[in-house]
């Protein structure tokens, strides 16, 4: 029991790690360096300009309309990519591939997009009996990289009841990102009366960091954009609010809400670290080429004075 509980103050547990995952950072440098402005579609890119893949992935098909009239730079995260590079090795090998995964959110799109007519999509263990497919004898399970670990590991299982023979990824899809944040609320969780996820409702590595809180032990987990859109009355009889944010979240904004909390007596703040990050992504090829006609172009500028 620590000295804050003791006295019965209010205290606030911040989670780390917590926001950008690398493939995020990858991705916001990529458009820092460039300037961007955000499209939908490709062809609301005037022809000559260039066009950035988000971070998760898109569909061959985007790739394509792209090609020709634009230049493009491929941000996608490197982990993304290796699911991608997974789908379309099991399809040329003629398997069935079991996506693991939310219907309809966009980096499962652009995996489903890779081998289309060999991938189904299996959102969650409830979705394990509508699962059809060719050959039982010859199906391998991949997955959308930001989904909870243990969901997605019960959704295997229950794969691996129907086809017995399903063959596994070679590695873990589920980014490393992902499962630190996870771990790193589990450890929260059980001590905190309330946990707020800083991120966007659409966000699915977020909702899932509400899934974990809550499956741990939590009274409550609510996911906010902002400060501002805390209710007050969330705070009843609450001493321990645990404090994280999702991969796509600045760190501005969770310091908005810690901010808020101390406004109102949390400013008892305790870090609850699950692990250390090292890895580090270099940024897309295309970007580093251009660095570097830059770079070659400056010392050329510096020592040819004209």
């Amino acid at each position: 029991m620590t000295p804050a509980t003791r006295s019965g103050s209010r205290r606030v547990l911040l989670v780390t790690p917590r926001g950008y995952c690398d493939g995020v950072e990858r991705a916001i440098q990529t458009v820092e360096k460039k300037g961007a402005v955000f499209v939908d579609e490709s062809e609301e890119v005037p022809e000559g300009n260039i066009v950035i893949f988000s971070a998760h992935g898109v569909a061959p098909v985007v790739h394509e309309e792209a090609s020709g009239k634009l230049a493009t730079i491929d941000a996608t995260c490197p982990l993304v990519t290796k699911v991608h590079k997974e789908a379309v090795r099991f399809a040329k090998e003629d398997y069935g591939i079991l996506l693991i995964g939310h219907e309809g959110h966009e980096e499962v799109i652009g995996t489903s997009g890779k081998a289309p007519e060999h991938i189904t999509l299996v959102d969650g263990p409830a979705d394990v009996a509508n699962v059809e497919v060719r050959d039982p004898d010859k199906v391998v399970w991949l997955s959308q990289t930001a989904l909870s670990v243990d969901e997605t590991m019960g959704t295997v299982d229950a794969l691996k009841d129907r086809f017995p023979n399903l063959l596994s990824p070679p590695s873990d899809d589920i980014c490393y990102a992902t499962q630190s944040r996870q771990i790193a609320v589990k450890q929260m969780g059980a001590e905190a009366d309330l946990v707020i996820v800083v991120s966007s409702q659409n966000s699915s590595n977020s909702v899932r960091l509400v899934e974990v809180a809550l499956s741990v032990g939590a009274r409550a987990a609510l996911l906010v954009d902002y400060a501002e859109e805390i209710d007050e009355s969330w705070l009843a009889d609450v001493r321990t609010v645990g404090v994280t944010s999702g991969a796509s979240v600045p760190e501005i904004l969770v310091e908005g809400v810690l901010e808020w909390l101390a406004a109102r007596g949390y400013d008892d703040i305790e870090t609850v670290t699950a692990a250390e990050e090292s890895i580090a992504f270099s940024l897309p090829k295309e970007l580093r080429r251009d660095l570097r006609r830059r770079r070659l172009t400056d010392q050329s500028a510096r020592f040819c004075p004209h």
